[in-house]
């Protein structure tokens, strides 16, 4: 059976064990393929997801899809990446140095 993508638009999605993950805002296309890609996730769960961020969640986790998703996987909780800082050798404004000469490799 044929869907429209804009039918997932605004669903509200849970995992299997029925935790609330956050609502559909966006789908997005592998056109290459002409399948779906992921589903974008926007009014998350902070309890999940760190800081209440938008994800993207691969298609191939959903498992149902109706009045609501259901996905067969997520991770128990998500969490932001470090920003790593900056090495101390580095400076902020440094500028790069330019070569007129082109490099050889023997």
């Amino acid at each position: 059976m044929e869907e429209l993508v804009t039918s997932f638009v605004k669903l509200p999605v849970y995992t299997r064990d029925g935790i609330y993950v956050g609502s559909v805002k966006n789908v997005l296309l592998d056109v290459e393929e002409k399948r779906v890609a992921s589903l974008l996730l926007t009014k998350t769960n902070p309890a999940v997801i760190e800081g209440a961020m938008d994800v993207a969640v691969p298609y191939r986790w959903v498992n149902a899809v109706g009045d609501i998703v259901i996905l067969s996987y997520f991770p128990q909780r998500v969490r932001l990446e470090e920003k790593e800082e900056s090495s101390p050798e580095v400076e902020e404004n440094a500028e790069i140095e330019t070569i007129d000469e082109p490099i050889v490799r023997e």
